[in-house]
This record gives structure tokens, C-alpha cells and sequence, in this order.
């Protein structure tokens, strides 16, 4: 069933309702629809003032965030640059490179002996300065000094010295060798502490150049204690009610609100990394919860700082006002429920009563008055009501009769007229030459003969086309000339503009039957039929002319008299049953296409007969019918 049949039974349903039912609907309806878009209307502007100051509150306070974050870094690379202007860290650096140098074991030579003195003095030298270094800004939880052979120096109280630092060293520096002296900022990763508790860092890495040679001379590595943005994140996850965290360029977690991010590739949730430009806010599904996505870049260091704010926990405020306009909204409906009970009930009661008397009329009683007692609409109808019971025996002997049935009576009844001898007469014809003779004469007549029957058989009132109607012509000649052999000779000249012209089933075929079984001549050995198509300047004219015995004067003036719509069935003439096919197929174009067309019969220029059928033009209105 589709939409359109869904509809139109919905709304009979709703028709066939009860009058009280109508107006109980129309009451509610009144009352329902403005509270319903009001409520709707608050609600859409409420939710989207609630996302506005989300976004510019939130996005205030990341970008202060990301500032802060900005200068904390910076801070870090300043730090990073401080062996650059120490001489005293260059120096040791320096003699702990000779030192390792010396004492590395050459094959073949004496081993050097260890001078400690000397040892102890370069790393006193180089804690100390490592030691200054952390003094002089929070947050720097180790600075790590390496020379040229890998020796780690630092200095530190917390005990978050990393337990792999060799493995460290040797990550960053393969890093820092490509960076060319600049500092390097590596993202978050997790290791385990001296104290084998699990840490999150982030660091800057810088090669320590000699100031004469421009040669690597060793490495400074800071840890960042991640705890100084994490007091920070902590604090705005708290105002905006979301879960945020800062990523690299690289999709790598540098800080998380949830632990089990950090440090992992942010591979599940792509549509977050792949935002442009400085900022902005969008909706994604997150973790399967539809959440409003925040984030912001630093220019500095690229890093992209996202909050993510779960939708239903900013629309809170807003649901609980949604939820209160509609619970007025069906208190509301309530009353206004009883109110259009009480309101129905009051208008319909005099229809109820009408109602009633109707039945009793129906029953035959026609004495009932239905009581007036207003001027209203009401009152109006009784008063109509009244009147009309006085006519109502004599209305009820109206008959209604159809111009479109009596049309289709007519159309069937024509039908019904066809001559159906000729079907009988073949079927004779055809049991005779499959008794006489053994060859393939039998199955061509059978071939022709069902291609007639297909055809005729079918609904006269379908529609068909000129090829077609020629079609079935050739195959009834060609039937009639297994019955007499060589007997029929059929032309036609149709141009092919006129071959798919629409027009009706079972035209010519009458014409040519009655040419034949009228006009025959037996003193001639061949009968000629000329099937010939032209037009008019309004009409497409179908000639079908024969050269057999021709028709009296008086017979094609009677015809012609009839096509015009003249009653000729009072002639006493033997003749005048001949003509019922005719005249059948001119009451079928004149009922389908108008009075305009039909048919007309006259003599042939070399004898027999012409009878011309006058249709529509292709394309015109009357040939779309």
C-alpha cells in the first residue's frame, strides 16, 4: 500500500468519525499544535543560546590554556639553552670526553688507571650546575647533561630519574641529531622511575656545542613534570563539565583527562586529528556518546588542545525546562480535554436527535417534526429537515442514470454484432485441408488463423495502431485465399508518418469483409483490394477501395444517411441488413473520437467500391483519447 492510499484511508476514517469526535480533534488540535511549537521553539532557542556560550566560554578558556602551555615550553627551551652560555658545563663536559676517551680499552695497549679524583671532580662540577638549573623554574622534574660517550649527569630529590636512561639517551640522541643544535620537543611517553613507579613526561632535547669547534660536545635532555598541566586540565575539565587532552602533530596523546590515552596513538577517534585551521567546534560520536568537540592550535609548537563536552550533559539545564514545558503542556491538554467534552457534547445533541428521526424516516414514517427552538445553523437544518419530508416519497422515484454507462452499454452491444461466420467458416476450411491434404497448407492456415485470433478476440476497446490494423488485414486476406487460392489481391500505400498513428481495434477488417462477401464478382478471376492512407487538412483519411460488383445508388445514400446518425432501420429494402458491419465501425470512431469523424461510402473510380474512414490526425488532442 503506498503513501498515497495510506493517506486517502486516514482520512476516510477520519470523515466516517462521529461529529463529536470531529470537534474533540479540532479542540485539541487548537490547543495542542501552538502549545507543542512553542514549547519546541523555546527549547531550540534555549539549546542553542546554552551551545553558543559553551563554545565561546570554553574556547576562552583553552586558548588561555594553550597560552599558558605555550610559555611553559618556552621556558623549557630557554632552560634547554643554558649549557650554551656556561662555561663552567662546557668546560667539564670537555674534560669528562677526555677522561671516558682515554680510559676506553684500545686493543693492545696498557689500560689507563682509573684517577677518581679527577672523576669525582667533573661530576660534582656538572650536579652542580644541573642542580642550578633545576632551581630555576617549577616544573622541570629532571635535567639530564650527557657527554659525548653516553655518561648521564643529574641531580634531583624527587626520584623520578628514568630507570632506562640509557635507552633514553640513545632515543634522544638519534633525535637530536637531526635538529641541528635547536631544541627538539618530543611528545608524552610513559617510563618507570628509580622509585619503579610509572611516570608521563615530555621533553626538550638540545646538543651542547663547543664554542670554538661548533662540534657536538654532549646533550642536555629536560623532563617536563606533565603534573603542571595537568592542574590546569584538571581545573577546566571541572568548568566545562568535559574531558579534554592535547595532542601532537604526529596524532601522538601529550596530555589526557583519561590515564588510558596517555601515550597512545590517537588512532580510534581520526575525524578529531583531521581538523583545520586555528579552531573551532564540531559534533562527533566519541566512544559511541554524541559529543560537542572543542579544540584550538598553538602556533607555536602545532599542538592541538580538544575538549570534549558530551551533549546531553550540556542540554541538561535545557531538558529539564523541555521537560517541564511539557508536562504544563499535557496538564493543559487535560483540561482543555474536559472542556471539549463538555463543548461537543452540547452541539452535537440536536444532531443526535436528528439523526434519530432520519431513521425512523427510513423506516417509512414520515409523520416526525424535528423541534426548532433556536435560529441557529441548527435550528436552520431542522427547518430544512421538515421541508424535506413533505417531497421525500416523491424524491425517492428519481432514477440516476449515467451518460458514461449507456455509452459502455452501447460499446459492448456493437461489440456483440461482429459477423462470426467467418471464424466458423475458417475453422471448416481448415479441417478440410488437413483431411485432404498431408503438407504444411494446414499449419500455415493455423499460423494466420491464431494471428487473427489473437488479435480480434481481445478487448475491442483497446487501443491499437495503423500498422497493426494493416497487419490483421493481410493475414484475413491471406486466410481467405487458402479458402479460394489466388483469388484476393491486396495493396497498400501507407506512408510510414501514418503507421504508428493510434487508432481503434477492428476497423478495416469489417470494410474488407464486406467488400468481399458483398462485391465479389465470379466473372472475374482476381478481386482487387486498395488499402490507401492520406490526409486532409484535418482529418487522416483511410481509403479502402475494391473493384467487385459496386453498390446500387440507393444502397450508398442509405449507408452514408446512417453514418450521419439519420434512423434507416424502417427500410423495407432486402438490402438493408447488409450494411450492419459498416455501420457498426462508424458508431465506434463517432463514440470514441466525436461526431466530426466516422465514415463514407462511394463509388470507385473504375467500379466496385470506396469507402473512406475519416480519424484524427496523428498527434492531435482527439487522437490522444
Amino acid at each position: 500500500m503506498n503513501v498515497r492510499q495510506w493517506v486517502s484511508k486516514g482520512w476516510s476514517k477520519l470523515t466516517d468519525m462521529p461529529m463529536e469526535r470531529k470537534l474533540l480533534i479540532v479542540f485539541l488540535a487548537v490547543i495542542t499544535l501552538p502549545l507543542a511549537f512553542i514549547g519546541y521553539i523555546s527549547y531550540s532557542n534555549y539549546t542553542g543560546s546554552i551551545e553558543k556560550t559553551t563554545v565561546s566560554y570554553s574556547t576562552n578558556l583553552m586558548t588561555a590554556m594553550m597560552e599558558r602551555t605555550d610559555d611553559y615550553i618556552e621556558d623549557m627551551m630557554r632552560i634547554s639553552s643554558i649549557p650554551a652560555y656556561q662555561a663552567d658545563i662546557k668546560q667539564n663536559l670537555i674534560r669528562s670526553n677526555k677522561y671516558y676517551a682515554q680510559h676506553e680499552q684500545v686493543s693492545g695497549a696498557e689500560p689507563v688507571p682509573e684517577d677518581f679524583n679527577q672523576l669525582l671532580l667533573i661530576q660534582r662540577g656538572i650536579k652542580s650546575s644541573v642542580k642550578f638549573i633545576n632551581n630555576i623554574k617549577r616544573g622541570a622534574n629532571v635535567v639530564y647533561i650527557f657527554d659525548e660517550f653516553g655518561n648521564g649527569y643529574f641531580s634531583t630529590e624527587s626520584g623520578a630519574v628514568r630507570l632506562d636512561l640509557d635507552q633514553s639517551y640513545r632515543r634522544w640522541e638519534e633525535q637530536a641529531s637531526r635538529s641541528g643544535g635547536e631544541a627538539l620537543l618530543l611528545g608524552t611517553e610513559a617510563y618507570t622511575s628509580v622509585l619503579n613507579s610509572e611516570r608521563y613526561a615530555f621533553t626538550v632535547v638540545r646538543k651542547i656545542l663547543d664554542d670554538v669547534s661548533l662540534e657536538p660536545i654532549g646533550l642536555i635532555a629536560v623532563d617536563t613534570d606533565i603534573r603542571v598541566i595537568e592542574n590546569q586540565m584538571v581545573e577546566m575539565d571541572k568548568l566545562t563539565h568535559g574531558e579534554s587532552f592535547i595532542v601532537d602533530e604526529n596524532g601522538g596523546i601529550i596530555y589526557a583527562s583519561d590515564k588510558d590515552r596517555s601515550a597512545k596513538q590517537i588512532a580510534s577517534h581520526p575525524q578529531l586529528l583531521h581538523q583545520d585551521g586555528g579552531g573551532g567546534s564540531f559534533y562527533a560520536a566519541v566512544d559511541g556518546v554524541n559529543q560537542l568537540v572543542l579544540y584550538t592550535t598553538s602556533p607555536n609548537t602545532r599542538w592541538k588542545l580538544f575538549v570534549l563536552i558530551p551533549e546531553r550533559e550540556m542540554k541538561k539545564d535545557s531538558i529539564r525546562i523541555r521537560n517541564v514545558t511539557w508536562a504544563a503542556t499535557f496538564v493543559t491538554i487535560a483540561l482543555a480535554l474536559l472542556l471539549s467534552i463538555l463543548m461537543s457534547f452540547a452541539i452535537t445533541k440536536p444532531l443526535r436527535k436528528m439523526m434519530r428521526l432520519m431513521r425512523t424516516v427510513q423506516e417509512g414514517d414520515f409523520k416526525v417534526q424535528f423541534p426548532v427552538k433556536h435560529r441557529d445553523e441548527i435550528g436552520q437544518l431542522g427547518s430544512q429537515f421538515n421541508r424535506m419530508i413533505v417531497r421525500i416519497d416523491q424524491l425517492i422515484k428519481d432514477i440516476y442514470e449515467m451518460e458514461k454507462k449507456k455509452n459502455a452499454a452501447e460499446m459492448y452491444a456493437l461489440q456483440n454484432q461482429i459477423n462470426p461466420h467467418f471464424m466458423y467458416n475458417t475453422l471448416e476450411t481448415i479441417r478440410m485441408v488437413a483431411e485432404l491434404n498431408d503438407d504444411e497448407a494446414a499449419a500455415d492456415m493455423l499460423s494466420v488463423f491464431g494471428k487473427l485470433l489473437r488479435y480480434s478476440i481481445g478487448d475491442i476497446k483497446g487501443k491499437s495502431v495503423i500498422r497493426a490494423e494493416l497487419e490483421h488485414v493481410r493475414n484475413y486476406v491471406e486466410m481467405l485465399n487458402y479458402r479460394y487460392p489466388s483469388r484476393f489481391d491486396l495493396r497498400i500505400d501507407a506512408e510510414a508518418q501514418y503507421l504508428e498513428a493510434p487508432t481503434l481495434k477492428l476497423l478495416l477488417q469489417p470494410i474488407v469483409e464486406n467488400a468481399i462477401y458483398h462485391g465479389l464478382d465470379d466473372r472475374k478471376a482476381v478481386m482487387r483490394i486498395d488499402i490507401r492512407i492520406d490526409q486532409s487538412d484535418q482529418q487522416m483519411l483511410v481509403h479502402v477501395i475494391d473493384d467487385g460488383l459496386g453498390m446500387p445508388q440507393e444502397t450508398r445514400e442509405r449507408l452514408n444517411l446512417s453514418f450521419a446518425g439519420v434512423d434507416v432501420s424502417k427500410s423495407s429494402s432486402p438490402s438493408s441488413r447488409g450494411g450492419i458491419g459498416l455501420r457498426n465501425v462508424c458508431e465506434r470512431i463517432k463514440l470514441h473520437y466525436g461526431h466530426r469523424y466516422g465514415m463514407k461510402v462511394m463509388e470507385g473510380q473504375e467500379g466496385g467500391t470506396e469507402v473512406v474512414l475519416m480519424l484524427p490526425l496523428p498527434g492531435t488532442d482527439a487522437d490522444s483519447q
